[in-house]
């Protein structure tokens, strides 16, 4: 800022730039810039995907802090910082590192993507995760709330039919890719023998008859439910006299 003294001269005051409070936008830049120095520095590792299909924000990211590697063994000094959780809108992302025993040295990395809504307007934003290299890296998570459990079956039948929507519009290396995983499925559900098996195991298989519904319609991609928060569960048996 400029001003005139009592001599007539002008001065230049301190405040500048640098001393403004970061406004909403600015930190929104940070989280981003934080986000993809973390992704560009974790470009050499083997990488995994999770898909997190479900719950809220806060949901979410509780059931994120149940991922994480236990750090409480490591020095203050050597621990690392957690990486930010953009989950606030649409398609969220964050990232964790695999660590060996001793929590030293990064294994891998696990890209992990976030999504709340089962519109079918955001079909758009997960299909280019589903290629036909990433699928066989990739595990669907379908997360449901011990706070509603009255509204699961609804749940995993809207995104199930999400998923489905995305698969019938994959191009043919996908779907070649995904009926591959489903025939592996297959022969490991039947007791077939996994890779590096034995010949003694190979000689006993049991040919274990599929169940009522069982790869009636499969989707092509390893899918697991998680239900979280069972406090909310006995506070529910408590509430309704279960």
């Amino acid at each position: 800022m400029y001003g005139a003294s009592s001599k007539g001269r002008t001065r230049i005051s301190n405040v500048g730039p640098q001393s403004r409070p970061q406004g909403k936008g600015e930190q929104e830049k940070n989280l981003w810039s934080s986000l993809l120095n973390g992704v560009a520095s974790g470009k050499k590792l083997p990488e995994k995907n999770l898909l997190v299909l479900g719950g809220n924000a806060e949901l979410q990211r509780e059931f994120l802090e149940t991922l994480e590697s236990d750090t409480s063994r490591r020095p203050q000094d050597r621990r690392r910082k957690k990486p930010p959780v953009a989950n606030g809108f649409a398609l969220g992302y964050t990232y964790q590192d695999v660590l060996d025993a001793d929590h030293d040295d990064i294994l891998a990395r696990l890209s992990i993507y976030l999504l709340s809504e089962s519109s079918h307007k955001f079909s758009a934003l997960v299909k280019p995760l589903l290629t036909a290299k990433t699928i066989p890296e990739t595990l669907v998570v379908i997360l449901l709330d011990w706070a509603d459990p009255w509204s699961w079956a609804r749940q995993l039948r809207d995104w199930v039919r999400f998923l489905r929507g995305i698969i019938v519009t994959m191009d043919d290396d996908c779907k070649v890719t995904a009926e591959e995983i489903m025939q592996a499925w297959q022969q490991r559900r039947r007791g077939a023998p996994y890779e590096g098996a034995s010949a003694t195991t190979s000689d006993t298989l049991i040919n274990v008859p599929l169940g009522q519904g069982e790869w009636d319609e499969p989707l092509g991609l390893p899918i697991c439910v998680a239900c979280h928060g069972v406090s909310s569960f006995l506070a529910t048996q408590i509430s309704c006299y279960y």
